[in-house]
């Protein structure tokens, strides 16, 4: 699972796992970044425009330029530079990558 460790989303989440005794490691792009590889592959599972947060403080407080004409390759240097600007979490269970959290959807792809 990668997120961020104060947000309440993946709390949620990680409650919801543990709860069903559902191992995983916890990965926080806050401190420990995201690589390039890593997000070019969700970014091509589920596309940039789901990954980019844009309802995040962080976003919100970027200067008005950098939120216009986003492409892909600008979003992913967004997030990249800024990784608090992905949304979360983001778990990856065996091919599929499920972002935000939804019990009904965790439920769904948890092989149990």
């Amino acid at each position: 699972m990668y997120g961020i460790i104060t947000c309440d989303t993946v709390r949620k989440a990680r409650v919801w796992l543990d709860g069903h005794g559902v191992p995983y490691r916890f990965h926080d792009y806050r401190a420990e970044g995201i690589e390039a590889a890593r997000l070019d592959g969700w970014a091509g599972k589920v596309g940039w425009e789901k990954l980019l947060n844009k309802g995040s403080t962080t976003f919100r407080e970027l200067p008005d330029e950098d939120k216009q004409a986003l492409d892909e390759a600008k979003a992913k240097a967004l997030m990249l530079a800024k990784p608090t600007m992905i949304k979360r979490p983001v778990l990856e269970v065996d091919d599929a990558l499920l972002v935000g959290f939804k019990p009904d959807v965790y439920e769904a792809a948890v092989d149990r």
